[in-house]
């Protein structure tokens, strides 16, 4: 049964001191006696050392506020609690023992109840100290595993997207060598164009993947030039033009910018992010899209270059306030909710905002603001 119980180690030179604190403890604790400074530091030292000790200041040779220094310049000892137990009673005393790391101060003549009721507050704390500290070890471990984790996972992807650009190379070399041939019809010609282009857009999205985690951890060097959104608008239509004509949807684009000339709307912004971004939102628009519908952009210069996608459908309610976080998806079985969260994310790279507006009922809009070129 001893076994189980704490131990308490209890220093003082009187005989009758020891055997008081003893008869208090006893039946509760089990106890170690030492009758001097040098027998409390082998003690105390040893490979069972006490949960706590109880310490005299006034004793021969080494008193009790050396005995407590040198507890607690050790590793082994400096974090057992020490109670100094005497009958020095003047406030100087008292602050001189908690200033050199005891814990507390009982003085003599000794109140039984208070004895224990401080011993076993005391070893309480001590519990509570060490479940947290195990607690901090085992959150320090795992967060080093995830730390590892995540290393592994940016390796692993590394590696894939090193190795998905050699087979891309034929999807992006071959169709240049299909169109030299002339026993090609005009429709056949621009699947070849769509192929070609398609491995590009892969190629750009594997490029842009590391660019992402980047813009996550805030050390993404954003380098925006004056870039033309049109041509970037219709880079994605036609890359979906084949999913759109199955479902009969119309895709206009609406530009509202008086003071542009045609078939330009300029934006500050870098072309791969810009197309990723506008990728998936158009994208989203078109899945979303009820067949025989209208999918417009409009875009408009006001204090910011403003680009509104706008679709016939709503959003799901479930994850309208959430539409813009990582892995939010409804309704898609092959969806990895990362769309919309990478076209926030490369907004607010762009020192610019996304917002989803869902106040008409049966229509979805997104709006998206970016910065304008200076010389407008």
């Amino acid at each position: 049964m001893n076994q189980t119980k704490e131990t308490i180690l209890i220093v003082d030179d009187e005989r009758y001191n020891i055997n008081f604190l003893v008869s208090i403890l006893k039946s509760d604790y089990r106890i170690l006696v030492a009758k001097n400074g040098v027998e409390a530091l082998k003690r105390a030292s040893a490979d069972s050392p006490p949960n706590l000790i109880l310490l005299d200041i006034i004793m021969p040779d080494m008193n009790g506020y050396e005995v407590c220094k040198r507890l607690k310049a050790e590793n082994q000892t400096k974090d057992i609690p020490v109670i100094f137990v005497t009958a020095m009673n003047k406030e100087y005393d008292e602050a001189k023992g908690l200033e050199i790391g005891a814990i507390d101060y009982i003085t003599k003549p000794f109140s039984p109840a208070v004895v224990k009721a401080r011993v076993k507050n005391h070893l309480n704390l001590k519990r509570a100290i060490e479940k947290i500290e195990e607690q901090r070890k085992i959150l320090e471990q795992q967060n080093l595993e995830l730390t590892q984790a995540a290393q592994l996972k940016e390796d692993v992807e590394r590696i894939t997207r090193h190795d998905l650009k050699t087979p891309l190379n034929a999807i992006i070399s071959f169709p240049q060598l299909i169109l030299m041939d002339d026993n090609l019809n005009e429709e056949q010609i621009e699947y070849v164009q769509l192929i070609e282009e398609s491995g590009l857009a892969m190629l750009n999205m594997i490029n842009l993947s590391l660019d992402l985690f980047k813009m996550e951890q805030g050390i993404y060097s954003f380098n925006p030039e004056e870039l033309n959104i049109l041509n970037v608008i219709n880079k994605v239509t036609r890359e979906n033009y084949l999913f759109m004509k199955s479902r009969k949807l119309l895709l206009t684009v609406i530009n509202n910018d008086t003071q542009a000339i045609s078939n330009y709307f300029s934006v500050m912004s870098e072309e791969l992010l810009c197309y990723s971004m506008l990728s998936n939102l158009i994208k989203n628009a078109i899945e979303a899209s009820p067949e025989n519908e209208q999918i417009s952009i409009m875009l408009e210069t006001r204090e910011t270059s403003e680009i509104w996608i706008r679709n016939k459908g709503d959003v799901p309610h479930d994850i309208r306030d959430q539409f813009f976080d990582k892995y939010i998806t409804s309704g898609k079985s092959h969806g990895t909710g990362l769309g919309t969260y990478s076209a926030k994310l490369i907004a607010k790279t762009h020192g610019g905002t996304i917002d989803l507006d869902t106040s008409v009922q049966g229509e979805t809009t997104i709006i998206i603001k970016l910065p304008k070129p200076s010389n407008q």
